[in-house]
């Protein structure tokens, strides 16, 4: 995101503009002009709106800008363009870390089996992102159910048994068409009698503007009683995919996302809006289409992404 700033201003190399850093202000040196201050924060909310930042959260970055860095002074060897990325940092940094859950701990303290529901619309990747949480799960001991729940696909079905393959893991499913409730009831009876520690239910992937198929949704969780409802968020659908979440969460109510395609992400601004705006969570990212291409979110390394990626 900064770079597009610095695309946009051809100013960052006049005498107006220099490179600082917080610890760098200080109470001597060049004063930093509110005039000039005032079209750079003006450039850099065009910069941030461009990169899918929501409109109200580059409101309040530029909101912390104004307050960090007006009227100022530069202390010597510092310059205005390092003091604009130090406070974007900071103010990204504590926007991703707003309502910062860690999953493992999240999960840790629930009676098991532990139950998942995931939602989001079709082409987000939510299928494959419950594969690689199973493949997680998996790999540090834990027993996993996988409910077939997207019966409206009999692709979505075929999709998660060959990951249930792959995996060495059950997959519950009915007949394409069936009834999604009771797949992931039966999963879930499945699941208590042989003690497995999780289930995580799929759902068809729909349009957050389908009132029929978010009742069905709706009756889904009546049935299930999840633990957990995670969003599964497509990265590169910007701010379409935060109205998205904000669909399912008046709907269902989400606890927690997953954002996708994150290597693909070259504005990132999704994320951001997603934490703020949402409220919720990001708990962990695609990076990619392998079992091990799910990392766990960090603040900080998303932070330093979204400021210093070219």
């Amino acid at each position: 995101m900064f770079t597009a700033l610095k695309k946009r201003l051809g100013l960052l190399k006049n005498s107006d503009v220099e490179e600082l850093m917080d610890s760098g202000l200080g109470d001597q040196g060049k004063k930093i002009k509110e005039d000039s201050l005032q079209d750079i924060c003006w450039e850099l909310e065009m910069a941030l709106l461009e990169s899918d930042v929501a409109e109200p959260v580059a409101e309040q970055i530029i909101a912390e800008l104004k307050d960090n860095l007006s009227g100022k002074r530069l202390a010597k060897g510092f310059d205005l363009e390092t003091a604009i990325e130090g406070s974007l940092r900071d103010s990204v940094r504590a926007i991703l870390s707003t309502n910062a859950v860690d999953f493992y701990k999240a999960v840790s303290g629930v009676p098991k089996p532990v139950i998942i529901m995931f939602v989001g619309i079709n082409g987000t990747g939510k299928t494959t992102a419950i594969a690689k949480l199973s493949s997680m799960l998996k790999e540090k001991g834990n027993t996993v159910i996988i409910a077939a729940g997207d019966t409206f696909r009999a692709g979505a079905i075929e999709q998660l048994k060959v990951h249930g393959e792959a995996l060495d893991i059950r997959v519950v499913s009915h007949e394409h068409g069936g009834d999604a409730a009771a797949v992931a009831f039966d999963a879930i009876d499945h699941a208590r009698a042989r003690h497995r520690d999780f289930v995580l239910i799929d759902t068809a992937g729909r349009m957050q503007t389908n009132s029929n198929l978010m009742d069905e949704m709706k009756k889904i969780k009546r049935v299930a009683n999840p633990h957990f409802v995670v969003f599964v968020g497509d990265s590169l659908a910007g701010n379409d995919m935060v109205e998205q979440a904000k669909a399912f969460d008046a709907a269902v109510g989400i606890d927690m996302v997953i954002l996708t395609k994150i290597d693909a992400d070259a504005k990132g601004g999704s994320a951001l809006s997603i934490a703020k705006t949402v409220g919720k969570p990001i708990v962990f990212l695609g990076t990619g289409q392998k079992y091990g291409d799910l990392m766990k979110f960090d603040a900080e390394w998303m932070a330093e992404r979204l400021v210093s990626a070219s």
